[in-house]
């Protein structure tokens, strides 16, 4: 094994600075470097492995400002051994980090365009650093549109940001729930439900989709009828990855390895494997 490869499988022992509660499931891991490491540079769109020692290692997005590499941000939603370990962890304990890893989201590919970006619940993470990105170079795009549907308000993620970016950062935000309890002045409904609200010239416009298969199926299905060209659109697949790497097969799809080929995907080369249920 060359160095290359030993280091993409040996984790970086990093501390945490803060576990942020976002909602009574989701959490946001602040972390710092450790010795000899400067910052983690990567791009909108990338992931890491983190690793709980002793319990094992999950693959989460990067959430953070990629102009900020001494800040990292991870959030994920506790769901299983290891996230559920995460979660407990407290401020100055150690974890570990393999990464970056996987391909980003094309933001140069969206410079002088319209932006449209849908986020089905704790999809808006991995499409939060696109957010910065976008917000440091505001005038270098056209519109930008930002979708989000979460289960219910006490679900939505990011709340104040969310208010800055649809005010300092001129972004078009539109928010829906699939329920509402209590006072919600927003839309009630599936996130599909909020393009025909959006305002963007659909030959002009590069669209990003990150949560439920099924969401984002129907989201892009949704932009196609807007007229948005089938390369136009991107989509995220985080699944069933283990590795990072493509050794151990969890995260094929089709001839592809989300850990590898992906995340992010044009959505024309998998439009048809999106339609196959034994995929």
């Amino acid at each position: 094994m060359n160095a290359a490869a030993a280091n993409c499988l040996a984790p970086r022992p990093c501390r945490i600075r803060r576990v942020l509660r976002e909602s009574h499931d989701t959490f946001t891991l602040e972390l710092h470097a450790g010795d000899g490491i400067d910052g983690f540079a990567f791009k909108p769109g990338q992931f890491n492995m983190l690793y709980v020692f002793g319990v094992g290692e999950v693959p989460i997005s990067v959430s953070s400002d990629p102009t900020r590499p001494d800040l990292l941000l991870h959030t994920t939603r506790a769901v299983g051994v290891v996230t559920q370990a995460m979660r407990r962890l407290r401020r100055g304990a150690s974890i570990g980090v393999r990464g970056p890893f996987g391909t980003p989201w094309p933001i140069e590919h969206a410079t002088g365009r319209d932006v449209v970006l849908i986020a089905g619940g704790i999809g808006l993470a991995p499409l939060r650093p696109v957010l910065y990105e976008i917000a440091a170079h505001r005038k270098d795009f056209g519109t930008v549109a930002l979708l989000y549907g979460a289960r219910s308000p006490e679900d939505m993620l990011f709340r104040r940001e969310l208010q800055r970016w649809g005010t300092a950062d001129a972004i078009d935000v539109f928010a829906t729930v699939d329920r509402a309890m209590g006072p919600w002045p927003g839309h009630v409904g599936v996130v599909t439900g909020l393009i025909p609200r959006a305002s963007f010239d659909p030959m002009n416009t590069v669209a990003m989709i990150c949560g439920p298969e099924v969401m984002m199926r129907f989201s892009a299905a949704g932009l196609r009828q807007r007229g948005m060209p089938l390369d136009a659109i991107y989509l995220s697949m985080e699944r069933n990855m283990k590795c990072a790497v493509g050794f151990c097969g969890h995260c094929q799809f089709g001839p592809s390895f989300v850990c590898k080929d992906g995340p992010v995907f044009a959505y024309e080369h998998i439009k048809r494997l999106l339609e196959l249920r034994e995929i």
